[in-house]
């Protein structure tokens, strides 16, 4: 079972909503949980939750989601699809032991970590209340029809100076997304390299508030 660090609820409240944080590639939960005291501004009584990839990363150091050893798509689509089957019980242990419903959460990836939370994401039901994919990309679109179970809100953000991951990946897919009939919105941000910047959280809490207001 998946496990790394959480934060909140800032109110001090019982947990409303739980937020899951994916991290790229080579990094590990806690390169990512300081979002959580930025995004609770905009969700107070959230949880978030950080959790380290399954694997230990190709050079040794860090975690990865899946192998980038080989990048023919059907190696990364087994690969996110061997992810996603740790990710999904690791979101439903959180809900239960937060006493949340089902539906209450939301999933949150960069890089890597995008691309397991959106190929998570939208083949769960029931479907996180929103994705937010920063910096990433879609695996495996030709089955994405036959398995989508859900249509989550997508928020997709991509630096427009991405040396790792193109922009171009964010465009296909938002094409691929709207072709599904899952509401997408892509925003790509000008002069920004493989990061999250200033831009990037403030759409993301703005997406968070948005779903679970009340």
């Amino acid at each position: 079972m998946l496990d790394g660090p959480r934060w909140g609820p800032a109110s001090g409240k019982p947990a409303q909503q739980l937020v899951v944080l994916c991290h790229g590639v080579g990094a590990d939960g806690f390169d990512l949980i300081d979002l959580g005291p930025s995004w609770s501004r905009a969700l107070p009584d959230a949880v978030f939750v950080s959790p380290h990839a399954p694997l230990v990363h190709d050079s040794g150091f860090g975690r990865q989601w899946f192998s980038l050893a080989d990048r023919t798509p059907p190696v990364l689509e087994a690969g996110v699809r061997q992810a996603a089957s740790s990710l999904g019980p690791f979101i439903d242990a959180e809900l239960a032991r937060l006493s949340l419903a089902p539906d209450r959460y939301a999933l949150m990836g960069f890089s890597q970590g995008a691309m397991t939370a959106l190929f998570t994401g939208l083949r769960r039901s029931p479907a996180p209340r929103v994705i937010l994919a920063f910096s990433g990309a879609l695996l495996a679109p030709a089955s994405l029809a036959s398995e989508l179970a859900g249509r989550p809100p997508v928020l997709l953000v991509h630096g427009e100076d991405d040396e790792v991951v193109p922009a171009g990946r964010s465009r296909e897919a938002e094409q691929s997304l709207a072709a599904a009939g899952v509401p997408v919105e892509a925003v790509f941000v000008p002069h920004l390299g493989h990061g999250i910047d200033d831009t990037g959280l403030a759409l993301g809490a703005l997406a968070l508030q948005r779903v679970f207001a009340p």
